[in-house]
């Protein structure tokens, strides 16, 4: 009997699998941009001027490349805070515990911000900064625009239903003459705000004849979202783009003159950041090395923006993905966090800039004017929402204390540097906060909390089963949970 056996296929005939060119870890490509734009940076400054005295090409192209990185991820802001929040008010059906929610975010608001003011105001007496500068008062110039404490209903009550507000410059020759005319849109993220809720209470209200309105808000917030990380996906190369520009364009050489009071500003925005924060997790029974490793994303991002409305769609997606805050809540806290929680911009930077502005002028502040300058930073912030920049904080503050609005005109040159820790810190606060309330309202996912993975943040969307529910895989955005769905204590 013969037997046969048959011989192994050549190895040749094997068809080997294709090896993956596989790319380094987003956060790491973050952290390559941020090398790469400070060394082109650099050369840039190092090249100095074009020979027609303008910026040269490396500088123009790093700015070009960072502002239309900006510039995408604050155009997809209005629709995805719109339908993120009807989607998440839809949601909410059946919770009872909505307007709780609410009134504890505003007050973590208050408390962070109240103890943020109070490190500022330490920190400009410790520090002297306006008696330690050399800057003369010649060089105050009082600026463009400032706050008001009318802003708020100014910001609150939208102009129309896409929240937009348009503004015309006039472009004027040598001689006086107009010459044209340019005309800017931008947006109110807080009158978006107002009217997404405003629209998901009435679809709440409308019950079953609202059913296609709130399917389609829901389609349309998953389309969004995939464009959006796309966007996102460009972060490494925005991040080269304005890191590069800032080296290359900021007031470097009058850093000097006020080297105390950046310095404090900078002292002061770490011990919030690393020092206040990490009390107020600890004291709540949070991790505090999976915080920042959860919320450094979006910190990172806006160091490098300066911009907590360019940074909101990835401040919501880590609270969501790695914090484990519910998305139903924070697709609300979060945009409404973005407005009003600022405890780089209107706390620390407003307090000891008032006290700098006083030194410099000669004017001694009361026990009075420190309890105003904490009232302004605790309720400024509500005051001036949906206006950018911290300048209209700390016109409001100067003004509400009655000292001259030209010393702002001092601080201008270096504000670009202050703002990138500025923002970095409102950003940080924006996460923190809808985490901590979501802790002590028991819906807080401590076990996705605990166990934070980075590049899941970043990673697609899987696309969901047919027939399976929404939200059934957590896989389906920010706020695409079923409808029925309550906001649970979490186990």
């Amino acid at each position: 009997m013969s037997s046969s056996t048959t011989a192994p296929p050549a190895e040749s005939a094997v068809e080997k699998p294709r090896r993956r060119l596989r790319l380094p870890s987003f956060s790491t490509q973050i952290v390559l941009g941020l090398v790469f734009g400070v060394l082109l940076g650099w050369l840039a400054l190092s090249m100095g001027p074009a020979a027609d005295g303008e910026e040269n090409w490396l500088t123009v192209t790093l700015s070009t490349i960072g502002g239309s990185f900006i510039t995408l991820l604050k155009a997809i802001v209005p629709p995805l805070v719109f339908t993120a929040i009807v989607a998440s008010i839809a949601n909410l059906r059946k919770v009872t515990n909505a307007a709780r929610l609410a009134g504890q975010t505003l007050l973590w608001f208050a408390i962070t911000a109240l103890i943020s003011v109070a490190v500022g105001i330490g920190l400009g007496l410790l520090f002297q900064p306006g008696n330690d500068s050399s800057l003369s008062t010649d060089a105050a110039a009082e600026p463009s625009s400032q706050g008001s404490w009318l802003d708020f209903l100014n910001g609150l009550i939208p102009g129309n239903y896409l929240g937009l507000d348009a503004g015309t410059s006039l472009e004027t020759g040598a001689d006086g003459v107009v010459t044209g005319a340019e005309t800017s849109i931008s947006f109110n993220v807080l009158q978006i705000v107002v009217i997404a809720l405003v629209v998901g209470i009435a679809a709440l209200k409308s019950g079953k004849a609202a059913e296609p309105f709130v399917e389609f808000n829901r389609s349309a917030l998953a389309v969004i979202q995939k464009v959006l990380w796309w966007v996102i996906r460009l972060a490494p190369l925005g991040t080269l783009g304005l890191i590069g520009r800032a080296i290359a364009t900021y007031g470097w050489d009058l850093l000097q003159p006020l080297a105390t009071f950046a310095v404090a500003i900078y002292v002061g925005l770490a011990i919030v950041l690393f020092v206040v924060y990490p009390i107020v997790l600890r004291s709540n029974g949070l991790k505090i090395s999976s915080y920042f490793k959860g919320a450094w994303p979006a910190i990172q991002l806006a160091f490098v923006s300066r911009s907590s409305i360019g940074t909101l769609p990835v401040t919501e997606r880590v609270v969501e993905r790695n914090l484990g805050v519910p998305r139903e809540y924070a697709s609300f806290a979060v945009p409404l966090a973005a407005t009003t929680k600022m405890d780089g911009c209107a706390s620390i930077y407003p307090a000891i800039s008032a006290i700098f502005v006083a030194q410099i002028f000669g004017i001694d502040l009361s026990i009075t004017d420190y309890i105003l300058i904490a009232f302004v930073s605790v309720v400024g912030s509500a005051a001036t929402a949906g206006l950018t920049g911290a300048l209209v904080m700390l016109t409001l503050t100067l003004s509400t204390l009655g000292l001259p609005l030209a010393g702002v005109g001092l601080l201008i040159a270096i504000d670009p540097i202050l703002d990138m820790g500025r923002t970095a810190v409102n950003v940080a606060g924006q996460a923190l906060v809808p985490t901590v309330v979501a802790k002590r309202e028991g819906i807080l996912d401590l076990e996705q909390y605990d166990s934070v993975n980075t590049e899941d943040l970043f990673a697609d969307d899987e696309p969901e089963v047919e027939g399976a529910s929404d939200g059934a895989d957590g896989t389906d955005g920010i706020a695409g949970t079923s409808e029925d769905r309550e906001l649970e204590p979490a186990r």
